[in-house]
Order: structure tokens, then sequence, then C-alpha cells
């Protein structure tokens, strides 16, 4: 792609936030003051990771009651399996935001529309680790994956790779 064919383009006098509204909804073309910032899960601190981990608590309970969900969906231990917190934690900041005040009433419908492919996911999830079936938590193990690859300490060229 070159300079001519690129996505980019800039608008003067305040038409960009004009633009934002448009394609998102809000009236001042800036996200809600009422959404919390989504946090990347490896860089919290300490401090910030509690209260995360408290509100996400709180949200997936509201969510197993409310949805009827099952264990074949969101085990007992979910919050013991990355792939899951990381699904979780997606699902609740998408509902966050699909309620919002400048919601036009896209949010709602989105949010369960996400909801509907994430429990498949969930799903999947489960099935793999296989925790349900045995009835109790099945730790997942780690997989290390071998020296020599991007951003490994040890990389060397491999005469077999792209120059």
């Amino acid at each position: 792609m070159d300079e001519e064919d690129s996505f980019e383009y800039t608008v003067g006098g305040g038409a960009e936030d004009e633009f934002a509204a448009m394609l998102f909804g809000s009236a001042e073309g800036k996200r809600s003051k009422r959404i919390p910032m989504t946090y990347r899960w490896r860089d919290m601190d300490p401090r910030t990771a509690e209260t995360v981990w408290k509100h996400l608590g709180e949200w997936v309970q509201w969510l197993v009651d409310t949805y009827h969900l099952p264990t074949s969906v969101i085990p007992d231990c979910w919050w013991k399996h990355s792939d899951m917190v990381a699904e979780l934690y997606g699902l609740q900041r998408a509902e966050q935001a699909s309620y919002t005040e400048d919601d036009g009433g896209f949010g709602p419908i989105t949010f369960h529309e996400r909801m509907t492919s994430s429990i498949e996911r969930m799903r999947d999830h489960t099935r793999t680790a296989g925790c349900v079936g045995l009835q109790a938590h099945r730790a997942t193990v780690r997989r290390v994956l071998p020296p020599g690859g991007p951003g490994s300490s040890s990389m060397g060229h491999d005469p077999g790779a792209p120059a």
C-alpha cells in the first residue's frame, strides 16, 4: 500500500469530533466518562489488579445468575484459567461499554450478540480444560516455546529462515 492508498485522512475545524460522534454515537465525539479504563492484565499494578479482580468476580456472579450459565460454560474455577479470565474480562468491558448515556439503543443488542460468540469460546475453553468432567479444577499445563524464535535472547540466524 503506498501513500495514495492510505486510509488516513485529515479534517479540520472540529470535524473530527463530529465524525467520531457519527461513527460511535457519542455526542461529544469522546468516550463516555462513565466507562472506567480497560486494563491489560499483565500491565496492572497490584492495587489496580485487586480492584479489577473484585469487580470482575462480582460481575461474573451477576452474569452466571442473570443468564443461568452452566458450569460447561463458566466452570467454578474460572478464575484459575487465564483464557477464561481474559474472555470474561473482555465480555465485562463490552457489557459496560454497551450501556452508556450516549448510546442510541444499539449497545444492549450488540452486547448480546458478542455474548453469544463469547459463550461458544468459553464452552471450548472449558471443554479443553476438562474441569467440569472431572468435577474438580485441572491445572493448565504451561506451554513453553523452544528458544531461538522472535523475542528470544538466544535467537540465532536459522539458515532456512527468510533473510
